[in-house]
């Protein structure tokens, strides 16, 4: 038997381990959730590890998974084991070289976190319509259903690979396996090579090409011989299952398991059987052993090995007893008589004996919908629907099954505990530190799930955590919890969570409030829930003690993970204590001692000061105040409708509940504009506070702002006399008819700090500070009342609004996203909607800008007064650039077609539409004015009753000139959508092409882009990037017709708009490029800072901001001084440099060297082309 060691990790984690064994090469591209596979695969090569031929494994990031796919195809080609891991949208990039692969007898293993592909939405969660998009590829497929088989079966794919000849799909479920913690046995690697067929190893290497034995491979065959080919390859699919089922015997023999390609649980006389694979079997196991106690005659097949399908293992696997057969499958295949497993089974069972037992299709968990007991219940009780649903409510077509009252299955003496924070505060970090600290240190089985939008930071993050003397098989939620936990304090009138807990159970809530106060602040509900099921209530004042010990408000992670700990009893106290200091030296170790310390005070701190609260008696009487969710009766009829129907239940954790016809409106994936603004999460702990004594309504905190809660407004005499009252107002410096205030929206701020931090104030004071948020709340209904109030044109058109100081006049178009705090993209994207919103379309790459740009069921881009503004949509991440021409080609052409027809009714028109006409057409290309010249030429055609007129007028819509936006970070730009983006400069046509540049992949979790520079540590870069960053800029500028520039807002206010203003009024494509910090950049002055980054990156040389205008006498503008700021002291303020110091210093200083003299390199070059291009 092999010697396997308890360790804790996920699914990632498990299937690198396994794989990296049997690795020479890992050709990857970074996508959600597969990305941590990659990751662990090149922080272990950076660390030195060694697969089982005794190398490290070479790893490589490509451009795109297309780009890994053939990366992946062509080492397999040269003779070395190669794998990949992807996902989703991922896999598909790759199929085609999946068939190549396949077709060459390639022995590739594909590691697949199995996601749903974007369809109506993007989802980055799991479900199987990935790999089934995949089934008729040539590969094989393999279904792992639990993190313990990830590792147990990993090896069973790249083995069964090589002595079969077939390349094979390894999944397991994205996210609920991929991201599940779980306490499993690991794999020795001596056992590994024992397991490995070295023959089969020496075959391939002797079979890949070499120049010394040439042989051509890759040929084109015409009718005649093509299929036959294609015909040769069926002994190697037919030997392929019994190959595997080899390989699972040696698992076995290895470690006392019974894996098959098909696995039967259940009763050894079942009636009612499900067949499904994935993590869904963990449930239906847990469910079946709760039914068996009852009697029931259940069972389930579990699927391992999809592709090649055995009819003969399935058949073998059936009992005998089986009346009714319930197939579930993670996928839907519209217009599809079933879902492919089902299929499958159908097919298998033809002719069998099982032929004429009934086989009901089901759906199940697509997007990873919780799939819990109850649902398994109501599948093995179905006999009426053939074709079903569980999970939803479908009062459209009525498939669904209801699933009856919830049920316990969990093992008896299982601990529940659920915890609730706010995306970026660090909860979800703590709690994966928690469970490996209980996992490593105790003899309880222990997993970890974490449940979290995709807007990941700044969004709400439930981590489950479940812990016990028995194997954990719960793959869904905790719905009934021994322990909860509060971090956010705004969260308990936002959601049901303290009604989760079990009689007896502990509530901690982290607050400021005293006894006293949480008579106020805690809702009836809660109190009397409390009270009732005498729970056990405590506070800690997570804030007072981050700022006391230097972790600062917000980072209140390991202060709540110690008085988890302490509360909780799994592990003494004072060993609890050392292992968290352990556990935070190891995770933040890498950002300095002076982190590490502050987190060690924090721990010490937190398990000091919980504090119990004696329930009074007067919580049962308490009354039922509900959710603080308000009915929406203000804006727009389609806002409103959605919000009502739709956001408040999603905001407040019921989006479950809501049925199918809830969508039907929404069917297309279509939601209305600006419903962010109903969401008012109120999750700021401190907000700016206007002293309007010291403000020189400059507009530069507004100007910064990441979500457009500051703004400067202009008020006539009259609105500023009926101002709520307290709100303070000045005179309008300028402009004597009009007054003006700085208002704050309370509830939409994340207290980043950005504003106060730039703002120059009077005489050494600033006009704003930062103050506790809950304590001025009631500032609310100022902003309210100012925002209300209409735009002032004059006041625009005094201060012109392609000014800094003007632009702020005008409302934004870009509020309240679900950004990060102090995030460096959308102040970028807020001011270019206040510029040219009203006319824009948006393409947008997927990534962080779409992810804050539309995360239901908020849409923060929204409409002026006259309900016009971005119109804003998503396609792909790798085809964004093509996205953003097709719209602008549908314009071109619908537009080119009115202004033949408006020549045409002008011809022979009365003077008022000739004049009207000319306007129109001699302003055609001109966005800033031709707006102004439709609205005339269509007041004129609106007096005219005509055919030609109406013709026109029924395409009113499209006849201005519309700007054309593509919105991208450089992950997008400078990788996988750059020959797209490079496709659309060169067109030569009128599109505006915005880089978001934070130098990483900020959304799929800090991957290195061609924009990191030399040195940086990112994933797929541990060691620190070798090459400097790719100049995408003079690639662009290199055409000559394509308007270029580089800006970075903190470092010169003036010169982002003004390079705004000038690309979009260029008649010829413009590639902007803004420098964005970025949390995944680790400034040590923290994220308040940003602006100051950026000043401080310009001032270093670290980034250059310029202009290049082919339309300009001087086309090149240099707009960055000669850099005067210390380069190096730069570098060592983000911890992405100053990480790799600590690890490795003499690397460290060679590349950081390096980097310095490429951005000499580049200011040099920059200022040659100041001279070559001035006249």
């Amino acid at each position: 038997m092999a010697k396997r060691q308890m360790k804790t990790m996920d699914g990632n984690q498990a299937a690198a381990h396994a794989s990296y064994a049997y690795t020479d090469v890992a050709a990857i591209y970074p996508i959600t959730p597969s990305s941590v596979m990659a990751e662990h695969t090149d922080e272990w090569a950076t660390e030195g590890r060694k697969n089982i031929f005794g190398q490290t494994v070479q790893v490589t990031e490509m451009q795109s998974e297309a780009g890994a796919a053939g990366a992946v195809h062509g080492s397999l080609s040269a003779g070395a084991l190669t794998t990949t891991y992807t996902a989703s949208q991922g896999l598909l990039l790759m199929i085609p070289n999946i068939y190549k692969i396949a077709g060459e007898q390639l022995p590739a293993v594909i590691n697949v976190s199995a996601r749903a592909v974007a369809t109506h939405a993007l989802s980055i969660f799991g479900d199987h319509s990935d790999v089934y998009a995949c089934r008729q590829t040539g590969a094989a497929m393999l279904c792992s259903s639990s993190v313990q088989e990830v590792m147990d079966l990993t090896p069973v794919s790249h083995l069964s690979a090589l002595k079969g000849k077939v390349p094979f799909i390894n999944f397991f479920d994205g996210f609920r396996t991929s991201h599940e913690i779980q306490k499993i046995e690991s794999w020795d690697y001596e056992d590994l090579k024992d397991m490995a067929d070295m023959d089969a190893i020496a075959a391939f290497r002797k079979n890949a090409l070499n120049p010394n034995r040439p042989v051509e491979r890759g040929s084109a065959q015409n009718p005649d011989i093509f299929f036959q080919a294609r015909e040769a390859s069926n002994p190697y699919y037919d030997a392929l299952p019994g190959i595997v089922q080899e390989y699972m015997d040696k698992v076995n023999a290895k470690i006392g398991t019974d894996y098959k390609l098909f696995n039967y649980y259940g009763a050894a006389d079942a009636e009612t059987i499900i067949i499904a694979m994935g993590s869904v079997n963990d449930t239906i196991e847990e469910t079946i052993d709760y039914l068996l106690k009852q009697g029931e005659k259940v069972g389930v097949v579990k699927v391992r090995l999809y592709r090649p399908f055995s009819a003969e293992a399935l058949i073998n696997a059936i009992p005998d007893s089986v009346k009714r057969i319930q197939v579930l499958d993670r996928t839907k295949e519209p217009g599809s008589l079933g879902e492919p497993l089902w299929l499958d089974v159908v097919a298998a069972l033809k002719g069998s004996k099982f032929d004429a037992v009934p086989v009901f299709s089901g759906r199940y968990g697509l997007g990873s919908k919780d799939t819990t007991p109850a649902q398994i219940v109501a599948t093995f009780k179905n006999t009426e629907k053939k074709r079903f649903t569980i999970g939803i409510n479908d009062d459209v077509t009525h498939l669904s099954l209801d699933p009856g009252p919830a049920i316990v299955t969990t093992p008896e003496g299982t601990t529940n505990c659920k915890f609730w924070g706010l995306g970026a505060d660090g909860t979800v970090g703590a709690n994966k530190n928690s469970i490996k600290i209980i996992g490593d240190n105790t003899d309880l089985y222990a997993q970890a799930y974490f449940d979290y939008d995709s807007k990941k930071s700044g969004g709400i993050t439930m981590s489950h955590l479940r812990f016990g003397k028995k194997p954990i098989k719960s793959t869904y939620l905790i719905r009934k919890a021994n322990f909860v936990a509060c971090h956010n304090p705004a969260y308990i009138r936002k959601y049901n969570m303290v009604q989760e807990l079990v009689d007896g159970g502990t509530f901690l809530l982290n607050c400021t409030w005293s006894d006293a106060e949480l008579e106020e602040h805690i809702p009836g509900q809660v109190k009397k829930y409390i009270h009732d099921h005498k729970i056990n209530f405590y506070t800690i004042d997570g804030v007072k003690i981050g700022i006391a010990t230097g972790m600062g408000p917000t980072r209140i992670n390991t202060i709540l993970q110690s008085a988890f700990f302490k509360l909780s009893a799994i592990i003494p106290e004072e060993q609890a204590i050392d292992l968290m200091k352990k556990a935070a030296e190891k995770t933040y170790g890498r950002k300095g001692e002076d982190v590490v310390k502050k987190n060690w005070a924090a721990i010490e701190e937190g398990a000091k000061n919980v504090h119990k609260v004696e329930v009074p008696a007067s919580w049962a009487d308490a009354k039922d105040e509900g959710l603080d969710y308000a009915v929406h009766t203000e804006g727009r009829e389609d806002a409103i409708k959605f919000a009502n129907t739709i956001q408040t239940a999603v905001s407040a954790q019921e989006g479950n509940n809501l049925p199918v016809s809830a969508f039907v409106d929404y069917v297309d994936g279509t939601t209305p504009v600006g419903t962010a603004a109903y969401e008012k999460r109120g999750v700021a702990v401190n907000m700016p506070i206007w002293n309007s004594d010291n403000c020189i309504q400059c507009g530069f905190c507004s100007y910064v702002c990441p979500h457009a809660v500051i703004r400067t407004v202009a008020l006539t005499e009259d609105e500023a006399n009926n101002a709520p009252e307290g709100m303070s107002i000045l005179p309008m410096t300028g402009m004597p008819n009009y007054k003006f205030t700085v208002a704050v929206s309370a509830l939409d701020c994340t207290g980043c700090g950005s504003c106060a931090n730039v703002c120059p104030g009077k005489k050494g004071e600033k006009a704003l500070v930062m103050e506790s948020m809950p304590e001025n709340v009631h500032r609310q209904k100022w902003f309210d009342y100012a925002t209300a109030t209409p735009e002032k044109a004059e006041v625009i058109a005094k201060f012109k609004e392609t000014t800094v100081k003007g632009s702020q006049y005008k409302k934004p178009l870009l509020e309240f996203s679900g950004a990060c705090a102090g995030c460096g993209e959308t102040p970028y994207a807020r001011l270019i909607t206040q510029l040219f919103g009203d006319r824009m379309y948006i393409a947008n790459a997927t990534g962080c800008s779409s992810i804050w740009g539309n995360s239901s069921p908020s849409t923060p881009y929204t409409v002026n007064d006259k309900g016009h503004g971005p119109a804003w949509s998503n396609s792909l991440f790798e085809d964004n650039a093509e996205f953003g021409y097709g719209m602008f080609l549908a314009n071109e052409a619908i537009r080119k077609g009115l202004r033949s027809k408006v020549e045409a009714i002008a011809e022979n028109g009365s003077d008022e539409l000739k004049a009207a006409a000319k306007e129109y057409l001699d302003t055609f290309t001109v966005g800033a004015l031709n707006g102004t010249a439709t609205d005339n030429l269509v007041a004129v055609l609106e007096n005219l009753d005509t055919a030609e007129a109406k013709e026109i007028l029924d395409n009113k819509e499209f006849l201005s000139k519309k700007s054309q936006w593509i919105f991208g970070g450089d992950g997008w730009a400078y990788d996988i959508g750059f020959g797209g983006l490079d496709h659309v400069i060169a067109s030569g046509k009128d599109v505006n092409i915005m880089v978001f540049d934070t130098e990483v992949y900020s959304n799929t979790g800090g991957q290195s882009s061609k924009s990191t520079k030399t040195g940086a540590v990112a994933q797929f870069a541990a060691g620190g990037k070798d090459v400097k960053k790719k100049d995408l800029a003079s690639i662009a500028m290199s055409y000559g017709y394509v308007y270029v520039a580089q800006i970075a807002m903190g470092a010169d206010y003036n010169q982002t708009v003004k390079a705004l203003a000038e690309a979009e009024a260029y008649p010829g494509p413009s590639l902007i490029i803004a420098y964005a910090p970025c949390i995944a950049h680790g400034i040590k002055k923290g994220m308040s800072k940003a602006m100051t980054e950026e000043k401080l990156a310009v001032e270093a040389g670290y980034w250059n901001n310029f202009r290049f205008n082919p339309d300009a006498e001087n086309k090149f503008t240099l707009d960055s001084k000669t850099p005067t700021g210390d380069y190096q002291e730069f570098l060592k303020g983000e911890v992405r440099y100053s990480s790799l110091a600590l690890k490795d210093p003499e690397r460290a200083a060679e590349l950081f060297v390096k980097n310095e003299a490429d951005a000499k390199e580049r200011f040099t070059y920059l200022e040659r082309l100041v001279t070559l291009y001035s006249k």
